[in-house]
């Protein structure tokens, strides 16, 4: 799916301000290090990482009829090791992060399932307010409390730092559509499971 503009670093905090209450934007420069979402045994013999948006069609129909298929035949076999990146077009798309990332290591890929799967729902308004409060309602399934949700959507230092982080990403890799894939270090983009598995099968023998 290609999309026009990132979301610039220094206009994160404003972007999160519309969805829920007023951000003070932090004065001194802070340094977060952001945490790959990994999946799969640390040493397989493949690495594919995947950038995608919370908010791209394309990233939703990918993770509902192909990567549940790389994700039983490779990942879970200990072929690959699956890395998401997450992209950020939007502030919604940088909200839904901000929210699966309040999951943690062990429940950011089941929140981001249910976030893809209910995409149309959540997205669709266009109003930032019921975008928010139906992200909310989707964390909460996954054990979140309104304490926890408030104190990761008000993180203005980590909205900067996860932007600034996509940034520096995408620049490096060259991405600019979503879904997009690295496997070992050559990209690729938005395939079936077919094509994937013939990429995949090729490395591995």
């Amino acid at each position: 799916m290609k999309r026009r503009d990132l979301l610039k670093t220094g206009s994160a905090a404003v972007a999160l301000s519309g969805g829920f209450g007023t951000l003070a934007h932090a004065q001194e420069e802070t340094t977060i290090e952001i945490t790959d979402m990994v999946l799969g045994d640390e040493n397989a013999p493949i690495e594919m990482i995947e950038y995608a948006s919370f908010t791209c069609p394309h990233c939703a129909a990918f993770h509902a009829n192909v990567y549940p298929k790389l994700k039983a035949d490779y990942i879970d076999t200990g072929k690959v090791k699956f890395i998401y990146r997450e992209v950020y077009f939007d502030r919604f798309g940088l909200w839904a992060s901000m929210i699966a990332r309040c999951a943690g290591q062990e429940r950011f890929f089941g929140l981001s399932n249910l976030i893809y799967e209910n995409q149309r729902d959540w997205a669709a308004s266009g109003d930032p307010a019921i975008v928010i409060e139906e992200l909310r309602k989707l964390a909460k399934t996954t054990g979140l409390n309104d304490a926890a949700l408030d104190a990761c959507m008000s993180d203005a230092d980590q909205a900067e730092a996860l932007v600034g982080w996509y940034q520096t990403n995408a620049e490096r890799d060259e991405v600019n559509s979503t879904p997009s894939f690295l496997i070992d270090g050559e990209k690729f983009g938005n395939m079936s499971y077919d094509a994937f598995q013939e990429i995949l099968d090729a490395k591995l023998a």
